[in-house]
């Protein structure tokens, strides 16, 4: 199973949402998890350092990340493709090349709450409460991801 989370600049919500699911299946040699995002502001920077630290906090080191952008070839490359934001959905809709592209994007807290379409908020202009809220979030949509694929 290879996952890819997405986010706009890849240095918040992503790379916690990568973060926390690699963890879940560490022992699972058959998950690949990574992130990117929609926007080249960030491409080759560290996550948040409040990110980090929120992270850290719950025992999961996201400081060696680095942002990247994503890139079209990544709906060849991966099997689910899981999005923070109804925008940043849209964004990759627009760029996917056909229904089965199309098909493997998911808002990731959809698997929280099945058709709810909710969106994990961006909490880069907040403070720290808002990166333990997003890491709440994240924590139980990785659960319901390794529920639901790692069987």
């Amino acid at each position: 199973m290879k996952v890819l989370m997405v986010c706009l600049g890849n240095i918040c919500r992503s790379p916690l949402a990568e973060g926390i699911l690699a963890a879940k299946v560490a022992n699972n040699p058959d998950w690949v998890v990574e992130s990117a995002g929609t926007s080249n502001y960030h491409i080759g920077d560290r996550p948040d350092v409040r990110a980090v630290k929120t992270g850290k906090k719950y025992g999961i080191d996201i400081s060696n990340q680095t942002a990247r952008q994503f890139h079209p070839s990544d709906f060849d490359v991966y099997d689910m493709i899981y999005v923070a934001d109804r925008s940043v959905r849209d964004k990759l809709l627009s760029i996917a090349s056909n229904e089965a592209h199309r098909n493997k994007i998911q808002l990731l807290l959809n698997e929280l709450m099945p058709g709810s379409d909710a969106e994990i908020p961006d909490p880069y202009f907040g403070g720290d409460e808002g990166f333990e809220n997003v890491f709440k979030l994240i924590d139980e949509a990785a659960d319901a991801i390794v529920k639901k694929y790692n069987k």
